[in-house]
């Protein structure tokens, strides 16, 4: 059930006037007949008087309460309206690639893949909390800012706009797996940022950030948006929207390249610098910065830069759309009221 509130609180003040003047009410002198006979009125019932007077006000006492109740402006919430938050809106990138299975990084001392690493330390970055480790990495949340979501890798999947409903943006992050397919295993950068882009395009936030978390290098000739690496980071550049490039491969072991016969996966020299380089140059391009995170600490460090870097104070608005409730105590006092009237001048009337 939606809770009450008032529009103006500090008008109940003026209920503490109500129990004085209902006081005075009771107390008050009324006006005598000059040559009373009281002996004509001895055979009718003893106790109407005080009944009378004490409904009287009783009734008039609870209508002006609730006057003041009215006055004060009851109301509930419309928990359909939404809540419209001026923040940052913040796209996330995530490579789901097949090298994004690498178990190569580790949580509370157990070994983890590159994938579950992302998906633990922007649960950190999103809802807030302390990361593992003596260091105590203390992560604030992001409960006003606008959070996006897609996951890439031979191709980009759209998987959640983007919304203040932070708990479903994470809940659709932990379902993503490392594709499997041997067609999947590329890694499509330029198609990744452009669906990124596009979100935040149509989005009326003043500030907008793109993360994109990757392991590899741009491999996808021919991508469907048509663009580079670096021409996708040039129209994010005309845009004004930063990237932060975050190398989950720093540690030299993505699997973009498969030895044939042994079934081994490794990176050459070539191709790790191929990719740090591309990285480097996204963010430089864009005006983001690029970020080294190839093992835990790292990634976390990258996490928490990234929050520190886009916490400029932004003033927040936020409205609802309230159904009054002043009407009903306000028609209840008037009925209230003619009801008190009503029965002093029939069932409770009395002789001055």
């Amino acid at each position: 059930m939606p809770k009450v509130d008032f529009a103006s609180p500090a008008l109940l003040l003026l209920a503490l006037g109500v129990p004085p003047i209902v006081w005075w009410w009771l107390r008050r002198h009324r006006p005598a007949l000059s040559f009373p006979g009281a002996g004509l009125l001895a055979a009718l019932p003893a106790g109407r008087a005080r009944i009378a007077r004490g409904g009287g006000a009783a009734l008039r006492g609870l209508s002006l309460l609730l006057t003041v109740i009215a006055l004060a402006g009851p109301r509930t919430p419309d928990l359909r309206t939404r809540i419209d938050t001026e923040g940052i809106a913040i796209f996330i990138a995530v490579d789901v690639s097949g090298s994004m299975a690498e178990r190569d990084f580790d949580w509370r001392h157990l070994p983890i893949s590159r994938l579950d690493a992302a998906k633990n330390v922007f649960h950190l970055f999103v809802e807030g909390g302390a990361a593992p480790g003596e260091d105590g990495r203390n992560f604030e949340g992001r409960p006003t800012d606008l959070i996006g979501l897609v996951a890439f890798a031979h191709r980009p999947e759209d998987i959640c706009p983007l919304t203040l409903s932070h708990s479903v943006v994470l809940k659709l992050l932990d379902a993503e797996q490392p594709r499997s397919l041997p067609n999947e295993s590329e890694t499509n950068l330029s198609d990744a940022i452009a669906v990124g882009l596009q979100r935040l395009e149509h989005t009326d936030s003043k500030r907008k950030i793109l993360i994109l978390l990757t392991d590899g290098e741009h491999n996808v000739v021919n991508p469907p948006s048509g663009w580079t690496p670096r021409q996708a980071a040039a129209v994010a550049a005309g845009l004004r929207i930063p990237i932060y490039t975050v190398d989950a491969g720093g540690s030299g072991i993505s699997p973009d390249e498969q030895h044939p016969g042994d079934g081994t996966t490794s990176t050459s020299p070539a191709t790790r610098a191929a990719a740090v380089l591309s990285l480097k140059e996204i963010a430089r391009v864009s005006g983001g910065r690029y970020f080294v995170a190839g093992n835990t600490d790292a990634l976390l460090d990258a996490c928490k830069s990234i929050d520190l870097l886009e916490r400029t104070p932004i003033t927040s608005f936020q409205y609802r759309r309230y159904h009054d409730l002043a009407s009903w105590p306000a028609v209840s006092a008037f009925l209230l009221w003619a009801i008190a009237l009503v029965l002093e001048v029939t069932v409770w009337r009395r002789v001055p």
